[in-house]
């Protein structure tokens, strides 16, 4: 039998079945639209007998929670095992440097437990770039120091459009573009891009200072490849990742039964 991990964004809904063997490796995977949840019971039903229990990591708020809980009952009935995903003081090897270990959110924990668990005993910046985009670091002793988060690149884009009175709502953004754009929509895509570059460079150039050697930028999220072109990393190593979030609850699960 396996586990269901859900990773419950403010977008996109991301679901997987590990394999026994192998970090992010799926015996089944999804995902669709936050609004489209409802339809979730339905991609469910091929799973059948293979799933026991539940891990779900949400920071889409309680309407989500109660619409994921009706369709897995739905599917697996209401005794099945569901582990609403929480940020602890540690676990699966990682320690929680926040000042209140409750507060930071389940989906960072989670991603900076994966990110650990692909790459261990080495200085992380674990970069997230979704909805919002979170840039954090986790030593090589395996201490969650902390980090940033900042609109992420649709939402600046939108935001400029929103807030100002002849700026244009960016329909599509393309990593083409040029550090000095010569029209207004690519300026704002240089520049909302050159926002979201600085915030991992500056990271990565912060923990330098501190004496972080041979540091590795683990960039996740749907926004990531776009902003892979733009990074200027120095010695760094640039690792993409799909599914961090994912992977981070499958590797807490996994040391859960290891211990």
């Amino acid at each position: 039998m396996s586990a269901l991990l859900i990773d419950a964004g403010n977008t996109r809904i991301k679901w997987g079945v590990p394999l026994a063997h192998g970090l992010g490796r799926w015996l089944h995977e999804g995902s669709v639209e936050r609004g489209q949840a409802a339809q979730l019971a339905q991609a469910w039903l091929v799973l059948g007998g293979e799933v026991d229990r539940v891990c779900i990591s949400n920071v889409a708020g309680a309407a989500l929670q109660a619409t994921l809980t009706e369709a897995l009952h739905t599917v697996f009935g209401v005794t099945i095992g569901i582990e609403w995903f929480a940020s602890l003081a540690q676990r699966a090897g990682l320690r929680n440097g926040y000042r209140v270990p409750a507060q930071l959110g389940c989906d960072r924990f989670a991603a900076a437990i994966g990110a650990r668990a692909l790459f261990p005993e080495q200085e992380l910046v674990v970069a997230t770039c979704g909805t919002a985009t979170t840039v954090d670091a986790v030593s090589a002793e395996g201490v969650f120091l902390g980090g940033m988060i900042l609109p992420g690149l649709a939402m600046m884009t939108q935001s400029l459009a929103a807030n100002t009175a002849q700026l244009p709502q960016i329909g599509s953004i393309s990593n083409s573009v040029g550090p000095f754009a010569d029209n207004t929509g690519d300026a704002i895509v240089a520049g909302c891009i050159a926002a979201q570059a600085g915030a991992i460079e500056h990271a990565l150039r912060q923990r330098r200072q501190v004496g972080a050697a041979a540091l590795r930028c683990v960039l996740a999220g749907g926004a990531g490849q776009l902003l892979v072109p733009h990074l200027a990393l120095g010695d760094a190593m640039l690792e993409k990742v799909d599914n961090l979030v994912l992977i981070g609850l499958q590797a807490a699960l996994a040391a859960d039964r290891d211990h």
